[in-house]
């Protein structure tokens, strides 16, 4: 695909998932596809005739084992935050249909116990996971996601 028809495609509706330990620390799990190297927190599409905030709970108890009784929804962000993917990735994600995602994000306390984190779902996204540092959050996150990260810290740095 060629830069003018990627940038002619829409973004693709998604959550994204701050979740914060007691210690203010923030969940990320390292990714199990080409960008293995980098971490990101758990993240999204939403379903057809899904609301938002359902949505983050799915996703969050689809990629961690967490469940909604054992997090307490903090904030969400104001807007939806786009970010675009790599050119070369764009046909071989989502069938070529999105050049990215647009994200409402949601921070939310965890309220369980390490135990409690499962990254071995039935459709595992992670191959390993921790609690992150905030102020070391961003250069762990795969390059293309680092604006909107950066974001995200700063729209909720009054809850952090």
């Amino acid at each position: 695909m060629t830069p003018s028809e990627i940038a002619k495609l829409p973004y693709r509706p998604n959550v994204g998932v701050m979740l914060l330990n007691a210690a203010g620390d923030v969940f990320v799990g390292q990714r199990k596809d080409r960008f293995k190297d980098a971490w990101q927190m758990p993240q999204g599409g939403i379903d057809d005739g899904e609301d938002p905030r359902t949505a983050a709970l799915r996703e969050l108890e689809e990629e961690t084992g967490v469940v909604p009784e054992l997090v307490e929804i903090i904030a969400e962000s104001d807007g939806w935050l786009p970010y675009e993917l790599p050119h070369d990735v764009v046909p071989k994600f989502w069938g070529g249909k999105y050049r990215g995602q647009e994200q409402k994000w949601y921070l939310m306390r965890f309220t369980g116990s390490d135990d409690q984190v499962n990254i071995d779902t039935e459709h595992p996204e992670f191959s390993a996971w921790c609690w992150q540092p905030v102020d070391q959050l961003v250069d762990k996150i795969v390059p293309f996601k680092r604006e909107v990260y950066a974001r995200v810290v700063a729209e909720f740095q009054g809850y952090l």
